[in-house]
C-alpha cells in the first residue's frame, strides 16, 4: 500500500514514534514526580496489547514509522513487553525496536528482551554515588540499575547507552566521574538537559545545567572532540573522548535545540497523539479506535494531527506554556 508520510507545514517528516506503555514508575526522581507519585490513569484507560500494535502496525505499515522506542513511566512495568516487542519486529518492513527505562528489572528480563529483537536499551542514571542517585530518585536501588546494564550487555544490546540529568548541587559536578565510569564498562553515555516537564511545574531555566557547562566541566578532565559524523535528526551532539574510541554524548533540549530536524511524534499511554515532547494538545485516537475505525481512517487521522506542529518548542519564549502532562505521562 502507499505510504502517507507524517508530514507537518514545516517540511518534516516523522518516522520515529515513541510509545510510553504506561505511566506508573517505580522510581520517584526529583525532576519527573513528587515523592508520593502522582494520580495514575485508570487501567481501562490504558491502551491494551492488541491496541498498542495495531496502532504501531498503521505506524509502520501506513505512514513510514521506521524506529519504534517503548518508555513510560517505566515500560518494564508493563507485563507482556517482550511480546510487545516480538510484534513489532515482526511488522513488514520491520522497524528498529529500543526501549527507555531505569534499569530496575532489567537483569531479569534483559535475555528475553533480546531474544524477542530489542535491537537497543537506554538506561537512566543520573549517579554512580549510592547517597546522590538515592536522593534524587527517592530509591535505594543503585545496585539494581547497575545490575542491569550489565545484563543488557551481556544480552548482546549493544551499544548500551546511559542517559544522564545533572541536578544543581546534587549531581552537577559528577560529569567526569560518570563518564569514566560509563567508559571503563564499555557504555555509551549522554548527558541530557533538565526540561520543564515536572508535574510540580518547579523547571527554572537558571537552575538548570546546561550544556556549555556540562561540557566545559568535562573539557578540564577530557580532551573532547566533535566527531564529525553528520547529526541528522539525533538529539545527540557527540564527542570522542581522548581521540576515541569512546565518545560522550550532549542532548541540548532547552538551549541547543534541534527542533527543525525533529523526526519524532509520541503516543501516550491512552492513546493520544501527540506531535512534540512540549504540546499543549493531543489528537484522540483511542476512542475512534474504540469505537470501530477503520485502518485507513486512523491513519487519515494521524496524518491530520501532525499538521498542526510548530516550528519549535518555544521554551525561550515568554509566553511558553509547560505541558499539562509530565514527563511520566508523555514518554520520553
Amino acid at each position: 500500500m502507499d505510504i502517507q508520510p507524517l508530514l507537518d507545514r514545516h517540511g518534516r517528516v516523522a518516522t520515529d514514534l515513541r510509545v510510553s506503555l504506561t505511566d506508573r514508575c517505580n522510581l520517584r526522581c526529583s525532576y519527573c514526580m513528587p515523592a508520593e507519585g502522582l494520580d495514575w490513569m485508570p487501567h481501562e484507560a490504558a491502551l491494551t496489547d492488541d491496541e498498542v500494535i495495531r496502532l504501531i502496525t498503521i505506524g509502520v505499515e501506513r505512514l513510514g514509522i521506521d524506529e519504534v522506542r517503548f518508555t513510560g513511566g517505566e515500560p518494564l512495568l508493563r507485563r507482556g513487553l517482550p511480546d510487545l516487542v516480538a510484534r513489532t519486529k515482526a511488522l513488514t518492513p520491520s522497524p528498529g525496536v529500543s526501549i527507555t527505562t531505569n534499569g530496575l528489572g532489567l537483569d531479569r528480563i534483559a535475555g528475553a528482551l533480546a531474544a524477542a529483537g530489542l535491537d537497543r536499551v537506554n538506561v537512566s542514571l543520573d549517579s554512580v554515588r549510592p547517597d546522590d542517585f538515592a536522593a534524587i530518585t527517592r530509591r535505594d536501588r543503585l545496585s539494581d540499575v547497575i545490575a542491569g546494564l550489565a545484563a543488557a550487555r551481556a544480552a548482546g544490546l549493544d551499544p548500551v547507552k546511559v542517559n544522564a540529568v545533572l541536578l544543581r548541587g546534587i549531581n552537577d559536578t559528577q560529569a567526569p566521574e560518570l563518564l569514566r565510569w560509563c567508559l571503563e564498562r564499555g557504555y555509551h553515555l549522554r548527558f541530557i538537559e533538565q526540561m520543564p516537564l515536572d508535574p510540580q511545574h518547579g523547571w527554572s531555566r537558571a537552575d538548570m545545567v546546561t550544556a556549555d557547562e556540562i561540557l566545559a566541566t568535562l573539557a578540564a578532565e577530557f580532551d573532547l572532540e566533535p566527531t564529525g559524523s553528520p547529526r541528522g535528526s539525533a538529539p545527540a551532539e557527540e564527542f570522542l573522548v581522548d581521540g576515541g574510541p569512546g565518545t560522550v554524548g550532549v542532548i541540548a533540549s532547552v538551549t541547543r535545540p534541534f527542533c527543525g530536524d525533529c523526526d519524532r511524534v509520541r503516543l501516550t499511554a491512552d492513546g493520544q497523539v501527540r506531535d512534540c515532547l512540549f504540546a499543549t494538545t493531543e489528537s484522540d485516537l483511542r476512542t475512534p479506535l474504540r469505537g470501530g475505525a477503520s485502518d485507513a481512517e486512523l491513519a487519515d487521522q494521524w496524518v491530520a494531527a501532525m499538521l498542526g506542529k510548530r516550528a519549535g518548542h518555544g521554551i525561550d519564549d515568554p509566553t511558553f506554556l509547560q505541558p499539562d502532562r509530565p514527563m511520566s505521562a508523555i514518554g520520553g
